[in-house]
């Protein structure tokens, strides 16, 4: 077995052991998957190379690549484009959270077989974005109304989509009751004890909230890829003063940032890791995601928030297809990675504004980020190959 294997198995050591299997089928289905699912072998690299570039304390989602981008429905109840995962969030030097995204770039346009002549021109356009995003010190944001080419396309689309039509899409009637559809792909049954305690859970957490709803069903759910083996459990809730009027609500585990190991910085003291996701998520995020709240069951921290539907991030094989439509997602990415550190200036530890202003100023740094990440896509490329050696030869199943 590789040794990056067994960096890997023993990573997710805690996982389930049936979902992780999902996780390792998932990371082998090509190179950028395989990335998405390897956030902490980056960060274990990255703290054996040494500091890239000396730059100012953020906070980060701390995964950063491109399908971490996407819509979500705000509490305001409106769509926004955004920074919409933040499980590894935390206090870090800029050049953690650039040189993530960065990579993923060049990571992304290889898997889709793009050449890297054009993924050097979207990393620097990203880089030049980002600082001239910085330079002027004001976050900005993406809503419907401002977006433009397929973002634009993309927030219209969500927009007009009706509740209805997203409880079709997991949803059945069974024996004349609505149900979730398990369709062993996204949504798999729970155990009959195990759904009767999230049951109780879910009813005293609704009470305890004032929400007036009722749980009429509870699944497991598989989304993403990091995170794939965490518990994650959504509920089917119908409105008790409205009659067929029904939300999904998901509760997700929160573990702690595999970036932690290597963080120099002292971090906030937190209640428990699902403060620290939703905290960080809420000072990056122009406006916060539906029904954001955190809970702890069976000794297990998580967050809970209305579910977001899959489709609702970009699809890289969109922008391949859409080839006149990258260089916007790539500037509106790094216009948004910019503003989500400014909005968050300041804040216990974070670098004030004009820290980050300066730091935009100065594009000396810009090169050491694009040389490192483009040494270290050759580092995935070695580690992927390793990974699908054993993967085939089921040395991940023992």
């Amino acid at each position: 077995m590789y040794k990056v294997t067994q960096r890997i198995k023993e990573f997710n050591k805690d996982r389930l052991p049936d979902k992780l299997q999902l996780k390792y089928e998932f990371m082998s289905e090509n190179m950028f998957r395989f990335y998405r699912g390897t956030c902490h072998l980056f960060y274990e690299d990255l703290h054996q190379y040494g500091s890239i570039v000396s730059s100012p304390l953020t906070w980060i989602c701390g995964d950063l690549h491109l399908e971490n981008f996407g819509s979500y429905k705000g509490d305001n109840r409106l769509v926004y484009f955004d920074l919409n995962d933040f499980d590894e969030a935390c206090l870090a030097p800029v050049s953690f959270e650039l040189s993530r995204v960065i990579t993923s770039i060049f990571v992304a346009f290889s898997s889709l077989k793009i050449k890297e002549s054009e993924a050097i021109t979207m990393a620097k356009l990203f880089l030049n974005t980002y600082s001239e995003t910085l330079k002027k010190g004001k976050a900005y944001y993406i809503e419907p109304q401002t977006a433009k080419g397929i973002v634009s396309t993309f927030l219209s689309s969500v927009c007009e989509r009706k509740e209805k039509e997203i409880l079709q899409r997991f949803t059945i009637l069974k024996k004349g009751k609505l149900v979730l559809s398990l369709d062993k792909i996204h949504f798999f049954k729970l155990d009959k004890m195990l759904k009767k305690q999230l049951y109780q859970h879910g009813t005293k957490w609704l009470s305890e909230h004032d929400m007036k709803y009722e749980i009429k069903d509870i699944v497991f759910r598989v989304a993403g890829t990091g995170s794939v083996g965490c518990r994650r459990y959504v509920f089917l809730l119908e409105n008790r003063k409205q009659v067929e009027k029904y939300i999904l609500l998901e509760m997700k585990e929160a573990d702690a940032s595999s970036l932690q190991p290597y963080l120099k910085t002292p971090q906030p003291k937190w209640k428990n890791h699902a403060e620290r996701v939703i905290t960080v998520e809420e000072r990056m995020q122009n406006v916060s995601a539906a029904l954001l709240a955190t809970t702890v069951f069976d000794k297990h921290d998580f967050i809970i928030q209305e579910m977001q539907p899959v489709k609702d991030s970009i699809d890289l094989m969109s922008i391949k297809t859409h080839p006149k439509d990258i260089r916007q997602v790539i500037s509106d990415m790094a216009m948004l990675t910019a503003s989500a550190q400014l909005r968050s200036s300041g804040r216990q530890g974070a670098a004030i504004a004009d820290d980050l202003i300066a730091f935009g100023n100065n594009d000396k740094w810009q090169k050491e980020i694009l040389d490192y990440s483009i040494l270290y896509k050759k580092q995935v490329e070695k580690d992927y190959r390793e990974f699908c050696m054993d993967y085939k030869k089921g040395a991940l199943k023992k």
